[in-house]
């Protein structure tokens, strides 16, 4: 993977955070995003464990791992939430 393809997906890991809304039942609280990235960057990004992908919904859940992500790389970007 080169650098430009990396910072694409680092980039999409940061907007789907930073676009992200809570939804919670009565077990469990989850981020979720809409999904309008391109789909090869979320399949990459759901098979890394970072989000969940389901082809029937248009939004994606964010893991732990993949928030734990998305806020590092906020962090080394200078940003912050």
């Amino acid at each position: 993977m080169n650098h430009s393809e990396q910072l694409i997906r680092s980039l999409t890991m940061i907007l789907l955070y930073l676009t992200s809304w809570e939804e919670s039942d009565f077990e469990r609280r989850d981020l979720r995003a809409w999904k309008g990235y391109d789909f090869d960057v979320l399949n990459e990004l759901e098979d890394k464990g970072l989000i969940s992908v389901s082809h029937k919904a248009k939004s994606v859940y964010l893991s732990e791992k993949g928030i734990a992500v998305a806020k590092k790389l906020l962090k080394d970007y200078g940003l912050s939430r």
